[in-house]
């Protein structure tokens, strides 16, 4: 069978805002200087300490990005699915890395290496700007989740979290999906609480009809009723896809 390389995942990187607002010469750029990586469930994609090694993107499956002490309690931050782009705060600074990311099922990811970025970028000095795009975008993110940890009860958070993963964390380009893959478990890590208490407000949410849970993933029935519980205003949905 005829190994694929990064312009085959082409239309797949293009279902993300990021990607999809680019220069086509960027986008040209990044897939001529990328390869396909495929990783095993639990292999490690850079660790943090490491070196800068370029700009990556999630191709099929999950990718972790946690801290991990040497005891080896984690501390998850978030998982990244596809077509999302990670790795990029490196890439600026050039500096280790701050965080480990590890596949959370086999994955593949497509890599741009460091030294074919930072031609890529010398080559096009506006081409900064598109990159630090993706890194705004990121710390918009964080900075409203450091806001939840500390005002908001557990059950509008939970909430949140699911309709962030919904929508691809507002990458995704006009569409959001119905069901979230993700073991219980590691929703509980996100959300810097025990499994137990994850559980319980799930249940609530699946007694009242909100949510169905399924082994491995969690079905949104009724996504405005969702976005009550999460404190949001109800707004009408790109067409579900599953």
């Amino acid at each position: 069978m005829k190994s694929r390389n990064a312009k085959d995942y082409r239309e797949r990187l293009r279902a993300g805002r990021w990607f999809r607002g680019l220069p086509v010469e960027l986008q040209d750029g990044l897939l001529d200087a990328a390869r396909i990586r495929v990783f095993r469930a639990g292999e490690r994609i850079f660790s943090r300490g490491d070196p800068p090694s370029g700009l990556f993107a999630s191709l099929e499956g999950a990718v972790r990005i946690a801290a991990i002490a040497d005891a080896g309690k984690e501390a998850l931050l978030t998982l990244v699915e596809p077509p999302a782009w990670f790795g990029e705060i490196a890439v600026f600074d050039g500096l280790a890395r701050t965080h480990d990311a590890v596949a959370d099922s086999e994955a593949t990811v497509l890599q741009v290496p460091e030294a074919a970025l930072a031609a890529l970028l010398a080559s096009e000095p506006s081409y900064w700007r598109d990159v630090a795009l993706l890194m705004t975008h990121k710390l918009r993110l964080m900075f409203a989740v450091v806001e939840e940890a500390a005002v908001l009860p557990i059950a509008v958070r939970l909430a949140r979290r699911l309709l962030n993963r919904a929508e691809g964390y507002g990458e995704w380009h006009d569409r959001t999906s119905r069901s979230v893959v993700v073991r219980q478990d590691l929703l509980a890590a996100m959300l810097a609480t025990s499994r137990q208490t994850a559980n319980q407000v799930l249940k609530r949410l699946e007694t009242r009809g909100i949510i169905r849970l399924t082994y491995g993933q969690i079905e949104i029935l009724e996504h405005e009723e969702l976005r009550l519980e999460a404190r949001l205003h109800a707004q009408p949905s790109p067409s579900p896809s599953r």
